[in-house]
């Protein structure tokens, strides 16, 4: 039977970290630990690539951060890089602080530091484990979302938890909203979680393995709405979808994003799902499984985004006209 029973952390000093990190979501975490008198001895982050239309090369956030910072960094695709080991190994870390890196870490690097690695994670563990957590959270309608401090292991953010701490979702909050609300919530996290470590006041407790769901990584073929789901199952989907992979139905074979919407509580009556019932404040009311969703912006291939009621009008007879009410394979 597993147990779940906590484990005090002794009392020790922790002053020589590595941090390994890629996106803006783990820029505020730097920045705490910098304000904190807690800098890294070096960064390790993901390599330069292009991005954008015109793929144009620039560094990754973090990667941007140390160079601001003359923080001694190294951008690799394979941490598993003996080099890479060496340059590690020969910086005797105390500890390794992970947000976001983007790569597995085997048992080798696990044990570099003398006290291990530990992870900031995007979510209340043991819920959402895995690559999305953000995005899982809001497509499942959770009210709440949170982060997670833990002691990293070979599974899949499965290793012990040291602190959590927790936030209101907001009924409309989509992914790219939350998001820098939790690098925010989750960087004071971090801090916290070596003052009390340092301070021998921490505790490590197991998860319980039975009660954990995954947020594997996004498919952009998930992004096709369903109008046969419910009103809100549609309306937390284009929430939790933007800004990727973003959402999308066909009305009359051609492709167009969803960009924005609110669930009405209210009843399209016998119209089918996908049905365009009227013209809202800023936008239309569509039919869904059961409730209505009313459209709010709306985004053509090759075009910028316009209002609901800017696309409605422009259509000029969207009323009574039917988007594909079933994903497209």
């Amino acid at each position: 039977m597993q147990s779940t029973e906590s484990t005090a952390l002794d009392a020790t000093s922790i002053r020589r970290i590595v941090f390994f990190g890629t996106p803006q979501f783990a820029v505020p975490t730097l920045d705490a630990l910098h304000a904190a008198g807690r800098s890294p001895l070096m960064v390790v982050s993901q390599p330069t690539r292009g991005v954008g239309r015109g793929r144009r090369r620039q560094p990754p956030p973090v990667a941007a951060w140390a160079e601001r910072h003359g923080v001694e960094l190294i951008q690799t695709s394979d941490v598993r890089d003996p080099e890479v080991m060496d340059t590690l190994r020969g910086l005797e870390p105390d500890l390794a602080i992970v947000v976001a890196f983007g790569q597995i870490f085997r048992r080798e690097l696990l044990d570099l530091p003398r006290l291990g690695c530990m992870n900031l994670h995007a979510s209340l563990l043991p819920a959402y484990r895995g690559a999305s957590p953000i995005v899982a959270a809001i497509r499942e309608g959770e009210t709440v979302a949170g982060a997670c401090t833990m002691r990293m292991e070979r599974g899949l953010d499965s290793g012990p938890v040291l602190r959590c701490d927790q936030l209101e979702i907001e009924p409309d909050e989509t992914a790219g909203d939350l998001a820098p609300r939790l690098a925010d919530l989750g960087a004071r996290l971090v801090v916290r979680t070596l003052d009390l470590w340092e301070a021998g006041e921490l505790r490590a407790t197991p998860q319980d393995h039975d009660r954990a769901t995954f947020a594997p990584m996004l498919d952009r073929s998930e992004g096709w709405i369903d109008w046969r789901e419910s009103a809100p199952r549609i309306h937390d989907l284009v929430r939790a979808f933007d800004p990727w992979p973003g959402t999308r139905t066909r009305l009359g074979g051609e492709t167009v994003a969803i960009k924005s919407v609110r669930r009405i509580d209210g009843d399209a009556g016998d119209a089918s799902p996908g049905t365009v019932l009227g013209l809202s404040d800023e936008g239309f009311l569509v039919a869904a499984g059961t409730g209505v969703v009313d459209v709010r912006q709306v985004q053509r291939a090759g075009r910028r985004a316009v209002s609901g009621g800017d696309f409605a009008n422009g259509e000029g007879d969207l009323v009574g006209r039917r988007f594909d009410p079933a994903p497209v394979d």
